[in-house]
């Protein structure tokens, strides 16, 4: 029997030996196999302690249904995404599989995958985990691994395309968080010729210093402190190094902060945002003379997008960057780093320009605890009560519900989104003051007691 809420709307994802073992996994490979219709998957794996197990047991499958892999073993998610832009020996990937578990417990593990350059995602991933079920065992085969090095080829990738860095005076601290972003930064920082000093560096799938997660505060105490002493600019990556924190020592820069940055040497781009992006980045865009559009959250829904928008740049909040302007499309923290320090290095004060920014008071992700049948209920009745708000309510100037539901006031905005990847409700408000934040997010959070009331009471 194989759980099939480890099958997500952006990839897969349980707990080792609970959800992910020997059956289900072999079983998922084999499935996988008949989804790609070359023959060379590229696999590999992050730094958790059960990585190369699941490694061994996906190889069997793929190896089962008739795929060769290739592999480079432990390498951050950017370098496995990589491969599938690279020919080895002649040959070139018509699939990937990076093994992570991201930014979420120890005991977590997944698979991110790619087909054909494109994200495996969405109903794909669903009709995936129903096929596994139904299989009754998957056939023993020798298995087949051919060792690639897209590591090396990877940082000399970056140290080609940014050597216009070399010897920048500034002082750079980071901190890889005990996850893989430590297997290649320290050499592209080192041939670059960069002043730059690391923290946790080690790959380590327990994670001793702190959970390795950028965007939340708590975890960036250390690096804040380091920054403080040492350094103009900081650094922050998540286990698997696909995304980033980004500290000056004014600023906690979020990721629809730097897209702003990041667009501003772009000539008129188009920049993807996620529905949690805040509205001064799709004005700013917008008045730049961009073209800016607002999405579901979520790496894959924000890959499809680009490609289908042939845009040069997308953000989440969260700090997953993904560049197409010279780069391949996709989220990549490593990448992300080298165009920060590309800015500062052509001039750009980047203090000065967060602070020339129109001001206003944005809440962090605020999390609503519930269960995975209720959670997209939710929303529904959300959007049924917004048809007809109490009288206190304040005054709606739109609703989006490209995902979830984005209800514009006069003076801000507030966010009910479903998350594709766990048990709750996330929420966000914005406005030009403090009080209003305050006001639409109490109100907004009655919606949601009552909706859950609503919910109840129809089971």
């Amino acid at each position: 029997m194989i759980s099939q809420s480890i099958f997500r709307e952006y990839d897969i994802r349980g707990i080792f030996e609970k959800e992910l073992n020997e059956e289900s996994v072999m079983k998922i490979g084999y499935v996988l196999a008949s989804k790609i219709n070359g023959i060379y998957v590229a696999v590999d794996y992050d730094a958790r302690s059960h990585s190369l197990q699941l490694f061994e047991w996906l190889a069997a499958g793929l190896n089962a249904g008739g795929k060769q892999i290739l592999s480079t073993g432990i390498v951050p998610t950017p370098v496995n995404y990589f491969t599938n832009y690279q020919a080895w020996n002649g040959i070139t990937p018509s699939a990937s599989v990076m093994i992570t578990g991201s930014h979420n417990p120890p005991e977590y593990n997944g698979f991110k995958i790619t087909v054909d350059q494109a994200p495996f995602f969405g109903e794909d991933i669903y009709r995936l985990g129903k096929e596994a079920e139904r299989i009754a065992s998957v056939p023993r085969v020798p298995r087949e691994v051919i060792k690639i090095d897209a590591v090396t080829r990877y940082i000399d990738y970056m140290v080609t395309h940014f050597s216009h860095l070399k010897g920048m005076k500034e002082h750079i601290v980071y901190d890889c968080g005990n996850g893989v972003a430590g297997i290649v930064l320290p050499e592209i920082f080192t041939r670059l010729e960069l002043h730059s000093k690391g923290i946790f560096i080690e790959p380590d799938g327990m994670f001793p210093n702190h959970h390795p997660d950028p965007s939340d505060e708590k975890n960036l105490k250390e690096i804040k402190a380091l920054l403080a002493k040492e350094g103009d600019i900081a650094f922050a990556y998540d286990g698997d190094a696909d995304r980033i924190a980004v500290l000056t020592r004014k600023y906690n820069i979020k990721g629809d902060q730097m897209a702003l940055l990041y667009a501003m040497k772009m000539e008129n781009p188009t920049v993807i945002g996620e529905v949690k992006c805040s509205q001064v980045m799709y004005d700013e865009l917008k008045r730049r003379g961009a073209t800016a559009i607002m999405y579901k959250t979520g790496h894959s829904n924000l890959k499809v997008k680009m490609k289908e928008a042939n845009a040069q740049l997308a953000c989440e909040v969260s700090g997953h960057i993904f560049f197409k302007d010279r780069y391949f499309g996709y989220d990549d923290a490593v990448y992300a780093t080298l165009r920060m320090l590309e800015l500062i290095h052509d001039g750009i004060d980047i203090d000065k320009e967060i602070e020339a920014l129109p001001k206003v008071f944005s809440t962090e992700e605020i999390k609503v605890e519930t269960t995975e049948e209720e959670k997209f209920k939710l929303i529904e009745e959300i959007k049924l009560l917004l048809k007809n708000p109490p009288a206190d309510f304040p005054a709606i100037v739109d609703i989006i519900e490209v995902d979830g539901v984005r209800i514009n006031f006069e003076k801000g905005w507030g966010l009910v989104r479903a998350s594709n990847t766990t048990p709750i409700l996330v929420t966000r408000f914005e406005s030009e003051d403090a009080l209003h934040a305050k006001e639409y997010e109490e109100k907004v959070n009655d919606l949601i007691t009552e909706a859950k009331r609503l919910v109840k009471s129809t089971r």
